[in-house]
């Protein structure tokens, strides 16, 4: 292949230009808020395919998505009962793009291990490949992949800053009982509260202390310090699918600086934007 054309207008803001191509047979639309918001902090989705069998029911709430979010529905008809054409049309499609040399990257939406080649393909063109997938998806694909995000992750992101609805339940009627007193009705939301807590405690998963402590080891100086910055980028060269996330916490940072007992620190430079973050292994 001849070198990408990597000139870009003003417009895209110097930033990578995306092809994200959804496999709707094996996505869900609750995902879909969560995961353009996440390709935009990778680049621009110059382009936003998805593709499946619009006219089954099953696709009724993805018809609803693809004209609030400008999605381009890519129509693929079940020919043959037990065989998946929609894999064949994506896999096509994401290799005509490839060709065009406009593209930095690729989004590949889907749980399927049958684009585990293709994410490979793609990188061997030197593009950068994100999957997006639930947990179930095979690790080969993950491996695959340079940058790899759980579908549940963004779910939970989706849920957590959607706005609280209002209350429109009515009054239930007063009722005098003698027998036994009244029950503040403040004793109720502080129960609600720790059991929300509790479960998104139990929602975390384990902390993959040797992961990140090898990491850490890697880009670490003579003195045992790594900028956050190297280690981050270690840790999804070797495991494209960590996300901190998974551990409760947004950013790395905060996931370290929440483990003292196993972690130290620091922070360097000027206030602001010039402030570089140290992290050094502790035991």
């Amino acid at each position: 292949m001849k070198p990408r054309n990597n000139a870009k207008s003003d417009n895209d803001d110097d930033q990578p230009r995306l092809a994200v191509l959804i496999d709707a047979d094996n996505a869900q639309p609750s995902v879909i808020e969560g995961l353009l918001a996440e390709v935009a902090k990778y680049g621009v989705a110059s382009v936003k395919r998805i593709y499946g069998d619009f006219t089954s029911p099953r696709m009724t709430q993805w018809k609803a998505a693809l004209l609030r979010h400008s999605i381009s529905p890519a129509q693929q008809f079940a020919y043959t009962s037990g065989k998946n054409a929609t894999d064949s049309s994506m896999i096509i499609d994401a290799m005509d793009l490839l060709y065009t040399q406009r593209f930095d990257g690729f989004c590949l939406v889907s749980s399927d291990s049958d684009f585990t080649r293709l994410a490979q393909r793609l990188r061997e063109e030197g593009l950068t490949v994100y999957g997006f997938g639930e947990k179930k998806t095979p690790d080969a694909f993950v491996r695959a992949c340079d940058k790899f995000v759980y579908t549940e992750v963004l779910r939970k992101e989706a849920a957590a800053s959607a706005p609280a609805k209002p209350a429109t339940a009515k009054p239930a009627k007063k009722t005098v009982s003698k027998s036994a007193p009244a029950q503040p009705a403040s004793t109720v939301a502080p129960t609600q509260a720790v059991a929300a807590t509790e479960a998104k405690d139990k929602s975390a998963e384990p902390l993959p202390l040797a992961l990140i402590r090898q990491a850490i080891e890697e880009a670490s100086d003579d003195n045992g310090w790594a900028f956050l910055g190297a280690v981050g980028s270690y840790l999804n060269k070797i495991q494209p699918d960590f996300d901190p996330r998974l551990y409760g916490h947004r950013k790395l940072s905060d996931l370290l600086k929440h483990q003292p007992k196993y972690f130290a620190i620091e922070e360097r430079g000027a206030s602001g934007s010039n402030k570089m973050i140290y992290v050094r292994s502790l035991g």
